[in-house]
This record gives structure tokens, C-alpha cells and sequence, in this order.
């Protein structure tokens, strides 16, 4: 049995779950979220509480069981609460920065030209000038994670001097640069 697919999912008193077969439909605040879920997973609503169950233990019922119930809990966070991720541009980078223009993003980041980059249906994009952070948010997890990922894509950290867009908290493995000559004929 899946230890994550047979969690319940506590859903809030502002949030509105609507199950019509295999079709999961969630409002709240933030917005409407949904999806069609495998037809060999079952999602039954007691009181408050969101189970998801499965139909048999063939291989693929099995392994949509934990899928289908993270990706229904995430419906009901997202549109509850939301999701964000924060990217920054790295202090290394020199002359590299970016601007609002209206509701879209526009990045200097390095190239002869800017790259202006307008936010999907749902994603709102913040950007704090003074520590050079671009926040990416929304009620759909799956966007959210892809635009950062595209915005990151732009000018990814790269590994002699730093320069680039990272995510908050990402390590850059450093390299050295290169050694040059000790001497008059070394090899």
C-alpha cells in the first residue's frame, strides 16, 4: 500500500471540491484548478476530508496511487494558499537586472538585447529591485515550477565566476579557473 496515497487530504472550509467520476475540480480564494485523474484511482470526499483510493493492485494502479493523490492535494493548497518560487540574480553578476513592465518581466541579463517575458494565465511575477529577486507565483504548482525554470534557463549560474539566475538557496558548485604557466617552456 502506498504510504503517501493513503494519507487523507484535509480540505479548508474556503476551498470547494468538486468530484464528478474522474474529474476533480477545486476552487478557492486563489482561483479554479482541474484535472482528470486516472480512471483505475477513486476519489471519495468524507466530511472534510479528500481519500484516494485505488481500484487494484495491477502495477499502474499502484503507482498512480501516491501521483494522483500529491497532485490533488496540490490543487487544494494552490488554490488555498498558493505556491512561489524565488529566483535571484547572483551579485556576481554585473549590469544584470531586471524591471516590471506592466504585469511582465523584463531581464537585462548580459545580451545585446533585454528579454521580456510575460507571465501565463494564473502567474504573477514580483521583482525587489534592492536584493535582485524575481518571485514567481501562483495557484498551480506545476506553472509556477515551470516558469521559474524558464526564467532560470534564460541565464543559468555558471561555475567559473557565478554570474547568472539562481533559485533561493541553490548551491553553485565553483570550478577553478585555469592554471596558466609557472614558468619560461612549462608544459
Amino acid at each position: 500500500m502506498s504510504r503517501i496515497g493513503k494519507k487523507p487530504i484535509e480540505v479548508p472550509a474556503n476551498v470547494e471540491v468538486t468530484i464528478d467520476g474522474s474529474h476533480v475540480s477545486v476552487k478557492g480564494p486563489k482561483g479554479t484548478l482541474e484535472r482528470t485523474v486516472s480512471s483505475k484511482i477513486s476519489i471519495r470526499r468524507d466530511g472534510a476530508v479528500l481519500h484516494v483510493e485505488r481500484a487494484g493492485e495491477d502495477r499502474e494502479s499502484r503507482a498512480q496511487h501516491g501521483l494522483v493523490r500529491t497532485l490533488v492535494s496540490n490543487m487544494v493548497v494552490g488554490v488555498n494558499t498558493g505556491f512561489s518560487k524565488v529566483l535571484e540574480i547572483t551579485q556576481e553578476s554585473v549590469g544584470y537586472r531586471a524591471e516590471m513592465k506592466g504585469t511582465s518581466i523584463e531581464m537585462f541579463l548580459g545580451y545585446s538585447h533585454s528579454i521580456v517575458v510575460p507571465p501565463p494565465a494564473g502567474i504573477f511575477f514580483a521583482n525587489d529591485p534592492k536584493t535582485r529577486q524575481i518571485t514567481v507565483s501562483g495557484a498551480n504548482k506545476e506553472i509556477v515550477g515551470q516558469v521559474a525554470a524558464e526564467i532560470r534557463a534564460l541565464r543559468p549560474p555558471e561555475p567559473y565566476k557565478g554570474k547568472g539566475i539562481k533559485y533561493v538557496g541553490e548551491i553553485i558548485r565553483r570550478k577553478a579557473g585555469k592554471a596558466g604557466k609557472t614558468g619560461k617552456g612549462a608544459k
